[in-house]
């Protein structure tokens, strides 16, 4: 089963992304050490995310991690 849109913001925001509304249900997502990367979501938070989603999601915390250390 794939994870909520909710899950996929919850985790943005624990890894200190900060979120800006987008048009519509959109939700455009950026971290102050990532400039140039901007993770943007689109759905209402009970949906289910996309395969692309969360693959999107997982690539920008996997570079988060990678310039934290």
């Amino acid at each position: 089963m794939p994870p909520k849109i909710r899950e996929l913001k919850a985790a943005l925001k624990k890894a200190g992304f900060s979120s800006r509304p987008g048009k519509g249900s959109h939700t455009v997502w950026e971290h102050p050490k990532l400039l140039k990367l901007r993770v943007t979501i689109s759905g209402k938070d009970g949906d289910d995310a996309r395969h692309y989603l969360v693959e999107e999601v997982q690539a920008a915390l996997d570079q988060l991690k990678g310039k934290r250390k």
